[in-house]
């Protein structure tokens, strides 16, 4: 307890709070900015965290451009239909919807405070059970996370507001662009063509900025061509004390998985926001409201991916394994300061463990007093005519494109993808279950080959393996749940008409 309460002293010193400060708004600013991302920035801020003088203090703000980021992305998320981050794509679905009803401050103004409720009480089971949910979470290896990644597969098919078959097919195309570029194990080039770009394989950011971002300028402008422009009726940011209590249970929930998955290195703030949003869907009283602009489609994946960003901290400073890029790239940082991530951090370094863990309370106070007064800002966006704002959401997606490896491949992909999404769209498909199934394809595809590996080639290890094989069961029973309600449902209607039957015979 002593040294949890000197981390606050830590983090209380004006120079220290001045660096959470910087690192906050830096990670806010680059998640509105769709394309460049945490982990890039991080990389950029190294060379100046060395400068910085105080470790700690460098260490706390690359920790804020992380967890602020995931702020940041939600409003473009909302606004635009453009993912920021990674962990916002399933926002979008019902954000976007939100905004187009008049609603983006009540969404952003959800999402705050959703945001904040999930990274705080992520901190205090944090603080509490650290060493505990790390030695957990150590258990899980190339089974495990293989398992997950399928689970997540399947749930991707959940999350598209039309047909389940066309979502199927969308996340299989998603999972096949996954394996684009050179086999990590052979090092065997695979659906590159020969070129020298796509021996890297496709950026995520790239896909996602072409089908959700260029394939809606494109739509928009369709729908809107010879219509007048009307400004879209923006409400209170501050929800009401209804849409509170509607969140709350959404919230709730959120935090939670997001605490947990967040833990696990490859579940992430990606996987948390997708099973939030796949778990409220399913306990909806109305599940065909998601995706038409539900505000528990907003809270929950907000939640769970900032719970999930700021426990991915446990793994990092108690075993030194990073969950992301993001925490890799803190994990340099800390190795360019002397800095050993380790389960001895704790002991031999308890100032840099609990100041940071401390500020990440600090910090999330900074950003929802920051978010809360410049959601306002942010919204008045939407009331830019669409021949202003296309051509301005063309050029963010531009350079978004062109920054993340100074390549004009990477623009031409993502008008190549922008197009796919278009045609998408207009046959039906839901380009959100593409998009997540090439996240987690090559976590699936990299972890089942490491555990044929272990397992020598037998694929009867995944089941008996005692952690993968209760996920696996998971798996088939979400599989088989929608064919067992079918049948229950067609029996119930022969139960119901078989009743009916004799007693229209005793009325005739």
């Amino acid at each position: 307890m002593d040294a949890f309460l000197d981390g606050f002293a830590v983090v209380a010193q004006p120079d220290t709070l001045f660096y959470c400060l910087i690192g906050v708004l830096i990670g806010m600013l680059i998640g509105v900015l769709p394309g460049l991302g945490p982990a890039a920035t991080m990389a950029i801020l190294l060379p100046i965290v060395v400068t910085v003088g105080d470790p700690i203090a460098g260490v706390i703000m690359m920790a804020g451009v992380y967890y602020g980021a995931q702020y940041g992305g939600t409003i473009t998320s909302v606004l635009l239909r453009i993912p920021g981050e990674a962990s916002s794509v399933v926002t979008v679905f019902d954000g976007f919807a939100l905004a187009k009803q008049g609603k983006a401050g009540t969404a952003l103004g959800i999402a705050a405070i959703g945001s904040f409720v999930g990274a705080t009480l992520s901190i205090i089971a944090l603080s509490l059970t650290a060493p505990l949910v790390a030695s957990w979470a150590v258990d899980f290896g190339p089974p495990e996370y293989a398992a997950l990644a399928l689970l997540g597969v399947l749930l991707v098919a959940t999350i598209g507001s039309g047909s389940k078959l066309k979502a199927l097919i969308a996340a299989a195309i998603g999972l096949l662009l996954a394996t684009v570029g050179k086999d990590q194990f052979s090092g065997a080039e695979r659906f590159t063509f020969g070129s020298m770009e796509l021996s890297q394989g496709i950026d995520f950011v790239v896909v996602a900025m072409g089908l959700f971002g260029v394939s809606e300028i494109l739509h928009n402008l369709e729908e809107r061509h010879g219509k007048p422009h009307v400004p879209a009726k923006v409400a209170n940011v501050w929800p009401s004390r209804k849409e509170l209590k509607e969140a709350s249970p959404a919230i709730g929930r959120g935090s939670v998985i997001g605490f947990f998955l967040g833990v696990l290195p490859g579940g992430g703030a990606v996987m948390s926001s997708l099973a939030a949003y796949a778990t409220e869907k399913r306990v909806s009283k109305h599940p065909e409201e998601f995706g038409r602009g539900s505000i528990k489609g907003v809270a929950a994946p907000e939640t769970a991916n900032n719970a999930a960003a700021t426990s991915s901290f446990i793994p990092l400073l108690t075993l030194g394994i990073p969950a992301n890029a993001s925490m890799a790239m803190l994990f340099a940082a800390l190795l360019v300061l002397g800095i050993t991530p380790s389960p001895a951090l704790v002991e031999e370094n308890p100032e840099l463990f609990w100041g940071v863990v401390n500020s990440m309370y600090i910090g999330n106070v900074f950003l929802l007093l920051l978010s809360i007064p410049l959601v306002g800002i942010f919204v008045r966006i939407l009331r830019v005519r669409p021949a202003i704002l296309a051509p301005i959401t063309a050029l963010i997606t531009i350079l978004g494109a062109y920054t993340l490896n100074n390549s004009t491949f990477d623009i031409f992909l993502m008008i190549a993808f922008g197009i796919v999404g278009y045609l998408m769209k207009k046959a039906g498909f839901e380009p959100g279950p593409m998009v997540l199934a090439f996240v987690l394809g090559s976590i699936l595809e990299n972890n089942v080959r490491r555990s044929l590996i272990i397992f020598d080639g037998d694929p009867t290890g995944f089941v008996t393996d005692s952690i993968s094989g209760p996920i696996l069961a998971v798996f088939v029973l979400v599989a088989l749940w929608p064919v067992a309600r079918a049948l229950l449902d067609r029996r119930q209607r022969r139960t119901s008409l078989s009743e009916s039957t004799p007693r229209e015979d005793s009325l005739r």
